[in-house]
């Protein structure tokens, strides 16, 4: 696909979310493949805002938090802005954010997931996307293992 089409094609996404319409990615992976029902999630929200929220908003060297980019607005904004002086999500924050993550993600398969995939190194079987730098060099990286072992339903 040429930058030009590619370009087109997100700017359409971008235009389509905002206007409310559904937009396919917008729904959870494994729904769009009708391997899920979308009532129903295998992921557990009490691992996520214990241990996977806390790593989407803890500061990285040499990145931006995730929470700087993803929660401004926007294609890919799937969490929450904190609250002015905030450091923690409310519970009503946390089940938005996980309802929100749960469509970055493939239960049981952390390698199809985009939330683990974008920012892992290409090297260490990551995607090319991610604007905000690559996170983690390693799927042996500790922040990686645990959303790895949340997906996977450890």
């Amino acid at each position: 696909m040429g930058q030009v089409t590619l370009f087109l094609t997100i700017l359409a996404m971008v235009v389509q979310l905002d206007s409310g319409r559904p937009v396919p990615w917008t729904r959870p992976i494994a729904e769009q493949s009708g391997t899920m029902a979308a009532a129903a999630s295998p992921l557990d929200f009490e691992v996520f805002r214990t241990k996977v929220q806390p790593i989407l908003t803890s500061p990285r060297k040499g990145n931006a938090r995730c929470t700087a980019c993803h929660s401004r607005g926007g294609g890919n904004a799937y969490l929450e802005p904190l609250s002015p002086g905030s450091t923690t999500y409310t519970e009503e924050q946390s089940r938005r954010n996980f309802e929100r993550v749960q469509r970055l993600v493939v239960p049981g398969e952390p390698l199809k997931s985009p939330l683990l995939t974008n920012p892992l190194a290409e090297e260490a079987g990551g995607s090319h996307w991610h604007g905000g730098g690559k996170h983690w060099q390693s799927q042996d990286s500790p922040e990686w293992q645990t959303l790895a072992a949340w997906v996977r339903g450890n």
